[in-house]
């Protein structure tokens, strides 16, 4: 027995009906559950069986068969006392212009939004529109939807699925944590599956759609609710039109997702609102048109394709993705981060002109009066940087700095007891720097964060042209003309940011603390590529202070104002455009970022082996909770290459420190650190614990690792250098050696590795 659903014979405007879709379970071992029998147009009968059964089993009951996705496909008339079979009732499309999309919680007013803007300036026809959670659904809604809709000339089917559609392990669509580009998801707790709003997950159920209701459309656009197609120009031919000129009957519809500044209080996010958009370049994602017919009835639908059917390669389709309405009920910075979102001109005309809204704009952002060359004053370049226990190595960075041009100095310290307060004081007490004590404990915040948020506050410090936020065992070395500020500057041109890429320098050998100068000692480091691991890639950011960002950061400025992102003109070490991707929150560089040829960032992150011992006894200044044990010295000590560059400026660099000794309060102090840092490293060798572990870091084992790990994987990096065999460093390794711990391994640390934010 064949089931027919009866059609209104003049229903008004809108033509609604409602169909809909269940699934049977039919008690037969190894064959799915079936979500329908149609009759088709074609004449033949085909049944749409879900997940979990077999093409063996469903043609063991005398029908043929085709897997698809887990699915089955099966061909063949209704047994004797099998299940109804469904007339098709592709006559209520037929040579229209329609949309097939996928309601979750869309409200009727969006709904009818969606459909009338694409009646009016695409030419829609018709719509089929699956309802997939059965209480947002219900007579309201179609009822309401109908009186949005009355008079509009439009076939609309609503089907009501009775069984969720969506993978039963996945989360809802319409969840923040499925949002793509929402901020802070490492901090989100994962919400509970959700089958009837996740990913659909019925690979039959577009070809269900299309056999019941879509075979003998003129076109069909996979759209949802919260999509709408862009404007098109005067004249020009509609989707649906290019859909039926296309030469295999298919085309690309390529999505851009918008959010709105913010929704109003009370009020419902319409498209209206939507008139923001992420100024990074972020991946489009794909839906398709077809004209069935043309496209061949036999090609299965799927979500995201239609198998055997090449799209128009010259052809694709716009849209936007309207995210306020995806996923509702979300503030816009918790659905994008609001540093990226900018204010598109083209989508505040829609909506005012088209949707007739009145969208809440972002406020237009000031800008920061800058010198520039010619002007009367000379650049002023500072540094804000944190210390804890660093007494006798300020000397040298400070001195070191100066004489490439760095102007100013704010340096901000916690927890001495080696002489460094008594040192800062006294220097800027003589006018070489500012020192101020870290308020981390008074504002509840990291050391290193606390002194920028305090540095933000600061006036001298925030009339400064150019600042960078380095510490003191990092040095600026620039490689152009005589090596100082001003060289890089006029390179720069009209550049207002420069990443200093990270040079990670070893220990070279060297045991025991000499108290000479650090780029004096300190000659081997990694080689330029190195990819492995991720910190040595990092980079830090000198920056014009020009008011496009809101504040300080320890590898780069932060808060972009994103309506003034197009000023960003950002170079990398080698004085390449860096890409606007790394705009927002960048801070290491990539195989098509890194550039040392200008300017690269010294970093001497372990010095010597014995300065090392100190160096994990005083703890870090912004990963306080991180010991800087055995791993922090394998990841940072690299003795791979030899690299001298910067000691074309040790002459200069000495007659500064010399000029700055030549005060005796200020060379008593040096004295002073110089002999606190010595006995503090006779205390901690005196000692069991440090005593093993200075033993360890001087192992030949260990130096001939830290000659090696260019080629070693994140892994190695991330679990230690214990789990290196002891084949790896004994024997001679190729240019071209690879090791990693297991591909597994690997995989879990490279995505640890991306996931990790700046600091």
């Amino acid at each position: 027995m064949k089931e027919a659903d009866a059609l209104d014979p003049t229903p008004p405007l809108p033509r609604l009906y409602q169909r809909r879709l269940k699934r049977l379970d039919l008690g037969v071992s190894g064959v799915g559950p079936l979500l329908g029998a149609v009759d088709c147009d074609d004449g033949k009968t085909r049944w749409f069986f879900g997940k979990g059964g077999s093409v063996a089993a469903v043609e063991a009951a005398g029908l043929r068969g085709l897997d698809v996705s887990g699915a089955v496909l099966a061909y063949g008339p209704v047994p004797a006392g099998g299940p109804d079979s469904m007339a098709a009732e592709c006559g209520l499309m037929a040579g229209l212009n329609c949309l097939l999309a996928l309601r979750a919680e869309e409200t009727a007013g969006q709904v009818a939004q969606m459909l009338t803007w694409h009646v009016l300036a695409h030419g829609l026809q018709a719509a089929l529109i699956v309802n997939r959670v059965p209480e947002a659904s219900g007579a309201d809604f179609v009822a309401e939807l109908r009186g949005l809709l009355a008079g509009v000339d439009l076939t609309l089917v609503l089907v009501e699925a009775d069984f969720p559609l969506g993978d039963a392990g996945g989360i809802a669509e319409s969840h923040v944590m499925a949002a793509p580009d929402a901020p802070g998801k490492s901090r989100m707790e994962m919400p509970a599956p959700d089958p009837w709003r996740s990913a659909v997950d019925e690979p039959l159920l577009f070809e269900w759609l299309k056999w019941r209701f879509l075979a003998r459309a003129r076109a069909v656009l996979r759209l949802d609710p919260c999509d709408f197609l862009a404007p098109r120009a005067a004249g020009a031919p509609s989707a649906f039109d290019l859909c039926a000129a296309a030469r295999r009957g298919v085309v690309h519809l390529v999505g851009r997702r918008i959010y709105p500044w913010r929704v109003r209080d009370g009020q419902e996010a319409g498209f209206g609102d939507h008139i923001c958009r992420l100024f990074e370049t972020r991946r489009s994602f794909a839906r398709w048109g077809v004209a069935p017919e043309k496209a061949g009835l036999d090609n299965i639908w799927r979500g995201h394709r239609i198998s055997f059917a090449k799209p128009e390669a010259a052809v694709a389709v716009p849209f936007y993705r309207a995210m306020a309405i995806k996923v509702p009920g979300q503030a816009s910075a918790r659905l994008a981060p609001k540093t990226g979102l900018v204010e598109d001109p083209a989508l505040l005309a829609l909506a005012v002109d088209h949707f007739g809204a009145k969208p809440v704009r972002p406020p237009p952002s000031e800008e920061r009066a800058e010198v520039r060359p010619g002007d009367a004053r000379p650049l002023r370049t500072g540094i804000v940087t944190t210390m804890k226990n660093e007494g006798p190595f300020i000397l040298e960075w400070l001195a070191y700095h100066r004489v490439i041009g760095v102007t100013d100095f704010l340096v901000y310290t916690n927890d001495c007891s080696d002489g460094t307060d008594t040192m800062l004081d006294l220097l800027a007490a003589k006018g070489f720097l500012r020192h101020k004590d870290n308020p981390y404990r008074a504002v509840g915040l990291k050391p290193q964060h606390a002194a920028l948020q305090d540095a933000d506050k600061d006036s001298d410090f925030q009339a400064l042209d150019w600042m960078i936020c380095i510490d003191v065992d990092e040095y600026i070395n620039i490689r152009l003309g005589d090596g100082r500020l001003t060289d890089l500057y006029a390179a720069m041109g009209d550049a207002n940011m420069i990443s200093l890429t990270w040079r990670l320098f070893g220990n070279a050998g060297v045991h025991e603390y000499r108290d000479t100068p650090i780029t004096e000692q300190f000659t081997a480091c990694a080689p330029e590529y190195t990819r492995k691991p991720h910190q040595a890639w990092g980079f830090k950011t000198l920056f014009r202070n020009d008011g496009i960002f809101r504040k300080l950061g320890v590898h780069r400025p932060k808060g972009l104002k994103a309506d003034l992102w197009e000023k960003i003109r950002w170079l990398n070490g080698s004085g390449r455009a860096m890409p606007p991707e790394m705009f927002r929150n960048g801070w290491r560089s990539a195989v098509d970022t890194y550039g040392y040829d200008w300017v690269q960032l010294n970093h001497y992150a372990v010095r010597s082996a014995e300065s090392f011992l100190v160096k994990r006894d005083r703890g870090r200044v912004n990963h306080v909770d991180r010991d800087q044990g055995l791993n922090y010295w394998f990841r940072m000590n690299f003795n791979a290459v030899q690299e001298h560059s910067i000691q074309r400026m040790l002459p200069e660099l000495r007659a500064e420190m010399a000029r700055m000794l030549a005060d005796p309060e200020i060379a008593a102090q040096q004295e002073a650190c110089v002999l606190a840092h010595v006995a503090k490293i006779g205390e901690l060798r005196g000692q069991a614990v440090p005593a093993a572990f200075y033993t360890e870091l001087t192992s030949a084992r260990m130096e001939e690792l830290c000659r090696l790990q260019r080629h070693f994987g994140s892994a190695v990096f991330a679990e230690g250098p214990q789990v290196v065999p002891d084949w790896v460093q004994e024997g001679a390794v190729a240019a071209d050696f690879f090791w990693t711990v297991s591909p597994e391994a690997e995989a879990a640390a490279e995505a640890a590795e991306l996931a990790e934010k700046a600091p």
